[in-house]
Formats: C-alpha cells, sequence, structure tokens
C-alpha cells in the first residue's frame, strides 16, 4: 500500500483538539510548547480551553491546527512511524505548512511564525464586510469558472478551492460573489452556501497578504522535504526549496486545486491518505474524488494505536 500525509487546513479548528495527544505522548507535548515560544504566548490555552471565537481568528486557527497536526506526527514517529514511510505529504491551504514541517522542510519555530504572520497578513488585507467566500455545490468547475467571470463585471470574484465532490468554493468581493451565488442557481448548482469566513481567501484581493508572505519566506529557512510535497497551485510535486517558497507566495491568491491534487497522487500510485491532525474533512473528501483512495484520520492516540496495529 502507497501512502501520502495529508495535512488539513482552516475550518477543521475545535477547542480541545490535540489535548489527548499531549497527556499521552512528551513528543507531542514539546510541539505545543515549542509554538508557544515561538509566538511568544500561550496560544495552546486557546487550543484546549477557547474560547472558539478566539481559536477561530485566522491568525490563531492557522498556527494552531498546524500545532495539532506536528503534535500527531511527532507522536506517530515516536511510536516508530517514519513520515519517509509515505511517498508524498500534501496540505489543504495552510496544511502545506504542517506538510513541510512533517517533512522536515520547516522547523515547527519557523511554521509557527510563518503561520502567525500568514493569519494576519490574509485577515488585515481586506477590510471587514467588503470579501465574501461562498461554496458551490453540484456544478463542474468549468461552469463555475464561467459565471465568476460573468460575476467580476460586479468586483473581484474568482474559484479559490476545487475540493473535489462537485464541491467549488468561490471568493471575491462581497456583490459579485452574491451574484455568482445566484447566477450558479439559476445553471443547476444544488446548492450555493455563503461561508462564515473573515476574508476573501485565495483570490486577488489577497495580493496584500501574498506581498507580506512574499518577504516574510524570502528569510525562512527552507530545507529539501525528505518526501515530494504535492503542492496547492500546481497540483504537482516538488522537493526543490526554491519552488517550495515560491508556490507558498502564490497560494495566497492562487486556486487551492485539491482535487486535482488527489487525482495526481492516485495516478502517482497512491492507494491511501492518512490526515494527520484535527478533523476528518480532508478524509471524507478523499472517497468523493477518487475511487482509488482509501483515506483515515489519525489525530488521537487511539487513531495513532489504530494506525499503527494495522501496519502503518
Amino acid at each position: 500500500m502507497t501512502t501520502a500525509l495529508v495535512f488539513p487546513g482552516q475550518g477543521s479548528q475545535q477547542v480541545g483538539m490535540g489535548r489527548a495527544l499531549l497527556e499521552a505522548y512528551p513528543a507531542a507535548r514539546a510541539v505545543f510548547e515549542e509554538v508557544d515560544e515561538a509566538l511568544g504566548e500561550k496560544l495552546s490555552a486557546i487550543i484546549f480551553d477557547g474560547p472558539a471565537e478566539t481559536l477561530t481568528l485566522t491568525a490563531n486557527a492557522q498556527p494552531a491546527l498546524m500545532a495539532v497536526s506536528l503534535a500527531a506526527m511527532r507522536a506517530l514517529e515516536s511510536e516508530g512511524y517514519a513520515v519517509d514511510k509515505a511517498a508524498f505529504v500534501a496540505g489543504h491551504s495552510l496544511g502545506e505548512y504542517s506538510a513541510l514541517a512533517a517533512a522536515g522542510a520547516l522547523s515547527v519555530t519557523e511554521t509557527a511564525k510563518l503561520l502567525r504572520i500568514r493569519g494576519s497578513a490574509m485577515q488585515e488585507a481586506v477590510p471587514a464586510g467588503k470579501g465574501a467566500m461562498a461554496a458551490i455545490l453540484g456544478l463542474e468547475s468549468d461552469a463555475v469558472a464561467a459565471l465568476c467571470k460573468e460575476a467580476a463585471a460586479d468586483g473581484v470574484c474568482e474559484p479559490a478551492n476545487d475540493n473535489g465532490g462537485g464541491q467549488i468554493v468561490i471568493s471575491g468581493e462581497k456583490g459579485a460573489v452574491e451574484k455568482a451565488m445566484a447566477l450558479a442557481l439559476e445553471r443547476g448548482a444544488k446548492r450555493a452556501i455563503a461561508l462564515p469566513v473573515s476574508a476573501p481567501f485565495h483570490c486577488s484581493l489577497m495580493q496584500p497578504a501574498a506581498d507580506r508572505m512574499g518577504e516574510a519566506l524570502s528569510e525562512a529557512r527552507i530545507e529539501a522535504p525528505r518526501i515530494p510535497l504535492v503542492s496547492n497551485v500546481t497540483a504537482t510535486s516538488t522537493s526543490d526549496p526554491e519552488a517550495i517558497r515560491t508556490r507558498l507566495v502564490d497560494q495566497v491568491t492562487g486556486q487551492v486545486r485539491w482535487q486535482e491534487s488527489m487525482v495526481f497522487l492516485a495516478n502517482e500510485g497512491v492507494t491511501q491518505l492518512v490526515e494527520i491532525g484535527a478533523g476528518k474533512v480532508l478524509s471524507g473528501l478523499a472517497r468523493r474524488i477518487d475511487k482509488r483512495l482509501s483515506a483515515r484520520a489519525v489525530g488521537t492516540p487511539e487513531d495513532i494505536a489504530a494506525f499503527l496495529q494495522d501496519g502503518a
């Protein structure tokens, strides 16, 4: 069985996530301590005890989800599972940073600092209330791209995430996104759902955030990952640090090509996805994207024990 490790993005956060890992594994506890030290605050207290509104803030949610993913990864490693038993790593949006840290391309400290900058920059790029995101269900990507182009007469409106399983997220200025939602329903979409997000991620309105990440990443130490990363913006793999640096900047304004990334993995012979960290969102998507992929989530001590018992 050929495995890829995948790492969740924003939306998977939940107060209390990772606490059981910290209590069961010294290696997991060390990750939370390192993230707290890197940020100069007790982010772990917000992760474990909330409040949920504070954890959900983009500047907190991004490093928090990475901390939980890396705590799970280090716990697995402490039980004898090496990351290079897998063939690839990939992560959804911020999860790409978790994937790189898991594969040794970034330190946990560097990753926490980058994600705090990224979360803050994305939050501040667009004034509150100006932007919006929506999930379009039941249309093909070409159809969604076409209606975004039409709605763009009212402002920026672009495909942001192709999550697979007939779910495409669009992003842009509020009026244009609302127009695209109406057009989608007219053209046969099953649903068009406004998302409760604080900013329009993964569209050209995020250019100020991309500029800030370009500066931050230019100073970051990025090593070649121990196994190749499948990049959100290209849906292909690379182990080249400079290519990774460029793609992380492009990712801020670029589309998360998750469906294409999963098909790429299946075409490369991957048969099992292991979702490392909080929640099971990516595991659920995998089954709808490509029948060749099985998926399981590993985010608790019980998950780790079952994964290792099954032969990992």
